[in-house]
C-alpha cells in the first residue's frame, strides 16, 4: 500500500477511538533469559572476573544516535513527504537533557520575567517585523515531568498577557504526571534548519507563518503552544508534521505523551479558555493549543 493511502486510512481512525489506558510497550528489545536449570560454567582462571550479560535498553527509551541529523528530501512543491516511523520512535518515551539550570525545590515551580530579558529575545526567532513587540513577551521558566519520571526545568516565550494562564496549565500537567520530552525557546537556527521529521520540542512563541499559509501564526503572537509534537502530529490529508510521526496518526493505540479528548492536557488548557487543534474539522493539529482557537 502506498504511504499516502496508508495515511488517509490512518487519519480516518484519528477520532474513532480516544486514547485509553496506556498499553504495555510492544516493541521492546528483548534478551533471552538463561534457564534456571542451566549449569553454571566456572571461570577459566581464578583471575578472570565474572561478567554480567548486558540487556539492551527497550526501544523508545533512549534517543537514537541519528536523532535530528538525517535530513529529509523535499518534493517539487517544497514539502516533505510523510515517512514510516522508525522502530526506535514508535513508542517514543525518552527525555532530552535540560538546557536550563534546575529551578529550586522538589515540586512544581515557575518563574516569570516580563518583559522577557533581552538575552532571551536575542536567542529566539523574534525580529522587528514580527507582529508582537519584544516587550510584550514574557519568559516563563517552569518544571515539568519527563518521560523518565524525573523533574525537569524548561522555558517558554509567551505573550505576557497569557503568562499566568500558561503557568496554571503546566501546574496541572505536573500534578497529572503528564510527560514532556523537552521544552526550550525555539531559535532562528532551528526554524531555518533543514527538516529531519523527528523534532519534539514543546514550545510557544515562534515568529513564522501558519502551516501552509502566508499570514502569521498565532505562535508569532506568543498565544499558542505545541505540546509533544511527535506524539501529537499535525495531520491534513496525506501531510503529517513531524514527517516521521506517522505511527502516531492512529490514536487508538495509546502511548505516553499522547493528548486525548477529555484528558489532562485538553482539560488543563480548557480551564484557561484555550482551544485544542484536535477539534479542527479540515485538519487535526493534535499538538496545538491557542488562545483564539486558531
Amino acid at each position: 500500500m502506498r504511504p499516502s493511502r496508508l495515511l488517509v486510512l490512518a487519519a480516518a481512525v484519528l477520532l474513532a477511538a480516544a486514547c485509553g489506558t496506556p498499553e504495555a510497550a510492544s516493541d521492546h528489545a528483548s534478551t533471552p533469559t538463561p534457564s534456571r536449570t542451566q549449569p553454571q560454567t566456572a571461570p577459566t582462571s581464578p583471575s578472570a572476573p565474572a561478567t554480567t550479560p548486558t540487556r539492551a535498553a527497550p526501544l523508545g527509551t533512549v534517543p537514537p544516535p541519528w536523532l535530528g541529523t538525517r535530513v529529509l528530501a523535499t518534493n517539487a512543491d517544497g514539502y516533505v513527504s510523510a515517512r514510516p516511523t522508525p522502530p526506535a520512535l514508535r513508542n517514543r518515551r525518552f527525555t532530552l537533557p535540560d538546557q536550563l539550570a534546575a529551578l529550586p525545590g522538589s515540586g512544581f515551580a515557575s518563574r516569570v520575567a516580563a518583559p522577557a530579558p533581552a538575552r532571551v529575545i536575542a536567542r529566539s526567532t523574534w525580529q522587528p517585523a514580527c507582529p508582537v513587540a519584544a516587550d510584550d513577551l514574557a519568559w516563563v521558566r517552569l518544571t515539568f515531568r519527563g518521560f523518565d519520571g524525573e523533574r525537569h526545568t524548561g522555558e517558554l516565550l509567551v505573550n505576557r498577557s497569557a503568562a499566568d494562564d500558561v503557568v496554571a496549565v503546566f501546574r496541572r500537567l505536573w500534578r497529572a504526571d503528564f510527560p514532556v520530552e523537552q521544552m526550550h525557546v525555539t531559535s532562528r537556527a532551528e526554524l531555518d534548519a533543514a527538516p529531519t521529521g523527528d523534532g519534539n520540542n514543546t514550545s510557544a512563541f515562534v515568529c513564522r507563518p501558519v502551516t501552509g499559509g502566508s499570514s502569521y501564526s498565532v505562535h508569532a503572537y506568543g498565544l499558542a503552544i505545541d505540546v509533544d509534537p511527535f506524539q501529537n502530529p499535525y495531520v491534513k490529508g496525506d501531510r503529517v508534521i513531524p514527517e516521521l510521526a506517522t505511527s502516531y496518526v492512529d490514536r487508538s493505540r495509546c502511548r505516553p505523551g499522547m493528548i486525548e479528548p477529555g484528558g489532562p492536557v485538553t482539560s488543563a488548557f480548557a480551564s484557561v479558555g484555550w482551544v485544542w487543534g484536535g477539534t479542527y474539522r479540515s485538519l487535526k493539529d493534535l499538538q496545538h493549543f491557542s488562545a483564539n482557537g486558531r
